[in-house]
């Protein structure tokens, strides 16, 4: 149950960290602002002086990234890999944790959907949307509550527009076909606005046959442990891999001296192919059926933003949504399993002002699901969740060193037919910073974070196909609960910039899927039970970049970036960690015309989980060129390669990576304008 009291202490403690901002000091003078890091915090924090790591893809980087869903376009991120569950269904990875651990938004609220519930579903939010994707890990996503333990992901359009227009209208388009699946792609906005009233429509279409492989789909690991010869590296085809997407969206904003109220709806629907799904047996021999996935969802989102005197606050901000989704599995052309939900998400944040480099923020949080499967591998009941959570964030920059920390406190029910679970979690971060010289940042962090399990980890009592497996879920299971360090360097000196990550997570109460041994009579899957274990989370990511040469609008720069993650259980080695990556690029921009080319080698996987797999590594070689024929106008010409090896490439933290390997070679090319 809500408590009320419980809140109500927590706001008062929140408004009192607040106070001091009353304090009428001056800002930080000569402070130059960098690109401000939106999904950090309410308040502004500039990506050189985030104090754990991230990311930020902009919409040249959405436009050349690989087409397909979000896990895909931020696989090259270090320390972010994909769950590659065919182009229809991907869902990033964060130091190797998944699903329920990371958040995936959509403007700073939720998506409302089914995504995290299974590797086959989608996220309903397509990357061609973005304007902005941000990613974070550590104690900077502790405002988003307990299901961003492993990190944020968070997809930022301009559906609702937030200023006025300098013209009538601009917008954006981009058209693209890529070879290794026959596949068109075209995506587009427009805005346009008269006086304080700003318009919005977007779109994005694309559509996708099976995709080549340079090899049989199926590993030699897989086929020597079902007892089966390898057929050769023979090119072929990962049969329903197909995806068709279709989603529209639009906006209507007020814009005045001291804020903006806007509105806006999207529609999105989505069918798409889920290679090697396997249903029933029959005279003990396995039956495969064609399953393919439709996806509709409605969404409704309302933004608002005041600037003003509110007592120790400068500005408020409000955000709500509202989402109908509905999922439906077809199995050989005949509706199966019907998978619902729908929602609202709202969430109130009142800033701080910047004095003296003091900044903060408090904020509520409430989110309200109805879940609901009907069919035969309905292994999750029907479920209601309320969410609500209080939170302040506080920043103390005094130029040359500073302390940053953060408090959540929320409550998450969940009520079905197996039983009734309620859980209060309690979160903290505490960091300190310093700049000991121009262009140099050293921070350290550490956080506590706490997690109510998921229905699926408590509810979950069924054949769950897509991850072979009969999944049983523990009523009993307490809050999952982190004790992470972060340490983060930032060094920009001259032509150099570094980037670098280390952390350290214990986790008590880890909620981990492991194998009983026994098998399930009626659907011959084996049993996997939820169980609670301690567990221990180490890693590193690391980017730099060394601008080697320039002459007026021509430049050449290098860049690197290296990721590594190990996890270990008292139960064992966690299922599906990535191994390590390296990757290196040579970038040259020629004013009219720009060229890169990048080597990545991902290495293999031998430390698994029982009935595991393990993975060789590989080594992808990828090229783009991107041609401006006229000074005048933001026309952009491409063309990439990526695997131009055509080497097998499996990703270890995939469900299918031993009957699916990722795409072979494939060469796309594209248009684009911005006006």
């Amino acid at each position: 149950m809500f408590k009320p009291k419980l809140f109500a202490a927590a706001a008062a403690v929140a408004l009192l960290a607040a106070a001091p901002g009353l304090a009428q000091v001056q800002g930080r003078p000569g402070h130059e602002v960098s690109e401000v890091v939106v999904t950090a915090a309410p308040f502004p924090v500039t990506l050189d002086s985030a104090t754990t790591s991230v990311d930020i893809l902009r919409r040249q980087d959405i436009d050349q990234a690989p087409v397909g869903g979000i896990g895909d376009a931020l696989s090259g991120v270090a320390g972010v890999r994909s769950s590659a569950f065919g182009p229809g269904a991907s869902r990033p990875v964060i130091r190797g944790l998944s699903g329920p651990r990371v958040l995936v938004l959509s403007n700073g609220l939720g998506q409302v959907d089914a995504s995290a519930l299974s590797p086959d579903h989608a996220v309903a939010t397509d990357p061609q949307e973005a304007e902005r994707i941000e990613v974070l890990r550590g104690p900077s996503a502790l405002a988003y509550g307990g299901s961003a333990i492993g990190g944020v992901v968070n997809i930022i359009d301009e559906r609702i527009p937030t200023h006025r227009l300098d013209g009538a209208f601009e917008g954006r388009a981009l058209a693209s076909y890529s070879s290794v699946d026959n596949g068109w792609m075209t995506a587009g906005a427009l805005k346009g606005g008269a006086g304080p009233f700003v318009f919005s429509i977007d779109g994005v279409r694309r559509e996708t046959k099976d995709y080549d492989v340079p090899t049989f789909p199926e590993s030699r690991r897989q086929l020597e442990a079902d007892g089966e010869p390898f057929p050769g590296d023979v090119d072929s085809k990962v049969e329903n891999t197909f995806a068709n997407l279709s989603a529209y969206g639009a906006g209507l904003s007020y814009v005045g001296a001291d804020g903006f109220v806007g509105f806006s709806v999207k529609r999105t629907e989505t069918d798409y192919g889920v290679p090697g799904h396997a249903h029933e047996e029959d005279a003990g021999e396995e039956e495969e059926e064609v399953v393919t996935i439709d996806l509709e969802q409605t969404r409704y989102d309302l933004r608002a933003e005041q600037n003003g005197d509110f007592g120790p606050f400068e500005k408020v901000r409000f955000l709500a949504g509202y989402a109908d989704y509905t999922h439906t599995e077809f199995e050989g052309g005949a509706p199966g399993t019907v998978f619902k939900s729908d929602g609202w998400e709202a969430r109130i944040e009142a800033v701080q002002p910047n004095r003296d480099g003091w900044q903060g923020a408090v904020g509520l949080q409430g989110l309200k699901r109805d879940f609901n499967a009907i069919g035969d591998e309905a292994f999750v009941p029907a479920t209601r969740t309320t969410e609500w959570g209080v939170f302040t964030l506080q920043r103390w920059d005094r130029e040359t060193w500073g302390f940053e920390g953060g408090l959540r406190i929320e409550q998450k029910d969940l009520e079905s037919v197996v039983g009734d679970r309620s859980f209060t979690g309690v979160s903290a971060s505490l960091g300190a910073f310093v700049r000991p010289a121009e262009g140099v940042f050293l921070s350290v962090s550490g956080s506590r974070t706490e997690r109510g399990p998921s229905q699926e980890e408590l509810f979950a009592n069924g054949p769950h196909p897509a991850t072979r497996s009969f999944e049983v879920g523990d009523v009993t299971l307490d809050s999952e609960v982190s004790y992470a360090l972060d340490l983060t360097g930032h060094v920009e000196r001259g032509p150099f910039e570094v980037d670098a990550h280390l952390f350290a997570v214990r986790y008590e109460g880890f909620i981990d899927l492991r194998p009983t041994g026994a098998e399930d009579a009626d659907s011959g899957l084996p049993i996997f039970l939820f169980e609670q274990t301690d567990a221990r989370f180490v890693g590193a990511e690391i980017e730099g970049s060394f601008r080697a040469w320039e002459d007026g609008g021509r430049s050449l720069r290098f860049e690197a970036a290296a990721d590594y993650v190990r996890g270990k259980t008292d139960l064992g080695p966690p299922a599906r960690i990535p191994p390590w990556s390296v990757t290196g690029r040579g970038i040259y921009d020629g004013g009219w015309w720009s060229g890169s080319l990048e080597v990545r080698r991902v290495g293999g996987q031998d430390r698994v989980a029982d009935f595991e797999l393990p993975t060789d590594g590989y080594t992808l070689v990828n090229a783009q060129l991107t041609v401006r024929p006229f000074e005048d106008k933001d026309l952009r010409l491409f063309v990439e390669g990526r695997n131009l090896g055509d080497v097998e490439a499996r990703e270890h933290a995939s469900f299918l990576k031993d009957i699916a390997p990722l795409p072979g070679r494939n060469v796309r090319v594209g248009l684009g304008y911005r006006f």
